[in-house]
């Protein structure tokens, strides 16, 4: 009976020792080798890992203090009267982050569509992943290290089709050709003039030139800038690109077309002669060709027109024109 009282009364003693973490070890004698935590004492810092009791080794787990940023895609559901330059205002980005995000994008906007905008505060664009992307292909189509795109986006496997990634660039350098050299050397994010030094002698916009055709509403309308420049002078690329168009061209005459980094279509047109082709990557201040008076032309000059989805924009500023 009093046996049975003293084993009873040693089980709750085990029992409550293993819950409470009681250890001993401490009371036998010290192993040959190894780490000893009774001669280390009770915690020893040891470099970044702490040894506790039993020899056991601990990791440090750091714990943030503050939430980390936020690097998820956007989506942006436009409202009616919304525009480029509003949107682009409003969250307080370039609007070209915008067209870089939405390939294809088409003009007017339309209420309720919705646009892919990178996280607020982090320059660069958004790509979706398409059948066939890799890691690897994705950064090579932007120039890019996959290590950026992986450590930003925190990818840990396999890419998901139809998942949006967030590919960020320096706005110091900005975007880079598929080659790896920077695009826009020159002005990152701007338009340089393509024939340094040149006099605008026709701006973007409504117009009483009767040469001019109707457009918009108005009955003369110019929908580029005109540059004065002698026949034959060479002509730059405001920025770089792909060469994605070459040739005659109606009203044009003989024209370039670049589709910049930032998915803006730069017509170069009443070109004497061509020094680039299709499928060409070009820097900003390559030269792509000659000034000319080919197509609906008075006389020899640089007919410069920017566009975005088929829709011509003003493409002022432009970095060392003569206004």
């Amino acid at each position: 009976m009093h046996l049975d009282r003293y084993v009873t009364h040693g089980v709750v003693l085990l029992v409550a020792a293993l819950i409470s973490g009681y250890t001993f070890s401490a009371h036998l004698a010290p192993r040959a080798g190894g780490l000893d935590a009774a001669a280390a004492g009770p915690l020893t810092v040891g470099g970044d890992v702490w040894y506790g009791r039993d020899t056991s080794i601990i990791k440090p787990v750091y714990i943030p203090t503050a939430p980390l940023p936020n690097r998820a895609p956007l989506i942006y559901t436009v409202a009616a009267g919304d525009t480029l330059e509003s949107i682009a205002k409003d969250l307080k980005i370039p609007f070209r982050e915008i067209t870089w995000s939405n390939p294809g994008l088409r003009l007017p906007l339309k209420a309720g569509q919705g646009l892919r905008i990178p996280p607020l505060n982090v320059p660069g664009f958004v790509v979706v992943v398409r059948k066939g992307d890799t890691l690897a292909s994705l950064a090579r189509a932007h120039g890019v290290d996959p290590m950026v795109i992986a450590d930003f986006n925190r990818i840990r496997g396999q890419l998901t089709v139809g998942s949006m990634l967030v590919v960020p660039v320096d706005p110091a350098l900005g975007p880079n050709l598929t080659s790896g050299v920077i695009a826009d050397p020159m002005a990152p994010g701007r338009f340089m003039c393509p024939i340094p030094g040149a006099q605008i002698i026709q701006t973007f916009g409504p117009t009483s030139f009767a040469v001019e055709p109707s457009y918009n509403g108005y009955l003369h309308f110019h929908t580029g800038i005109d540059l004065l420049a002698g026949y034959g002078t060479p002509i730059d690329a405001a920025a770089g690109g792909m060469v994605t168009a070459v040739g005659f061209a109606g009203d044009f005459g003989l024209r370039v077309e670049i589709t910049d980094s930032y998915g803006l279509v730069e017509i170069y047109a009443h070109m004497s002669s061509v020094e680039t082709a299709v499928g060409t990557a070009v820097q900003q201040g390559t030269e792509i060709g000659q000034v000319g008076s080919t197509g609906l032309s008075i006389g020899s000059h640089l007919h410069l027109q920017l566009e975005i989805g088929g829709v011509p924009m003003d493409p002022l500023p432009l970095i060392g024109c003569n206004t």
